[in-house]
């Protein structure tokens, strides 16, 4: 049973890519879930689909954590960190209020950010394969504001002026990260504006990350054989840095 678990979460047969491919949906629509309900109230109905996703991510975590050859760090990384935190705010939100609810929206930062899943994306969509940096750039950034709007609700809501509502939070985030500084909402407090500090310094590097993603040339993701080399152009036949002969995958002509 393991081996077999293994083989679905690591393995390269379609079946595999298939249940990979499963997990994502599952991923981006636990995330539009989250979205959708972060300010509503919640309903007998509501608590019941976020009793059904508790238990699809326990099952996720524990599947991935029996097949982790080094369990303490596979406990250390990030994404299994929010996973845990994502996991108790479901179990614990009914009981302790809305505001903990905000914490569901720190599993975005899970998509993606798979190499298995990285890996079948670029074998199997020339889309992704042409513009995988835009793509990241854009999930990162994206990730970053909604993971920041939760974390400025749940610690400043209802404490500064103007910032009462999820949404007002994330109109606070975005107007900070873009440095457009209208001033209707305002930090007053010491951790609101390291807070504020954080969002534009961070921000600012993945939207300019972002940019240079979409202005740079594209590249695909094709490792040299012989000189290690990553990054090359499409319709590459040689290797730049050390001339070898390469074997891109590519569309053919049109």
């Amino acid at each position: 049973m393991k081996d077999r678990i293994r083989l679905l979460y690591e393995g390269r047969s379609k079946r595999a890519t298939r249940f990979r491919y499963a997990l994502l949906i599952f991923d981006a629509a636990t995330i539009l879930f989250f979205l959708a309900t972060a300010t509503m109230a919640f309903t007998p109905g509501l608590l019941a689909i976020d009793a059904v996703v508790a238990i699809l991510v326990l099952a996720d975590m524990i599947c991935r954590f029996w097949i982790a050859p080094n369990k303490i760090r596979h406990l250390r990384q990030i994404y299994v960190i929010v996973d845990i935190v994502v996991l108790a705010s479901l179990i614990a939100t009914p009981f302790l209020g809305q505001e903990l609810a905000m914490l569901r929206l720190l599993r975005a930062l899970r998509l993606v950010h798979s190499y298995h899943l990285l890996r079948d994306l670029r074998r199997d969509s020339a889309f992704f394969r042409q513009r995988e940096d835009t793509i990241v750039a854009l999930i990162n950034l994206l990730v970053f504001i909604f993971t920041m709007t939760a974390v400025v609700f749940i610690l400043r809501g209802g404490q500064e002026p103007g910032l009462e509502t999820y949404v007002d939070a994330l109109y606070y985030t975005v107007a900070t990260l873009t440095t457009t500084g209208f001033g209707d909402i305002t930090m007053t407090s010491g951790l609101g504006r390291l807070l504020s500090v954080a969002i534009m310094v961070v921000g600012v590097a993945l939207f300019l990350g972002l940019a240079k993603a979409i202005f740079t040339p594209a590249k695909v993701r094709y490792k040299c054989p012989d000189c290690g080399l990553t990054r090359h152009d499409p319709d590459a036949i040689h290797c730049k840095h050390c001339g070898h002969e390469l074997k891109i995958e590519t569309e053919g002509a049109s």
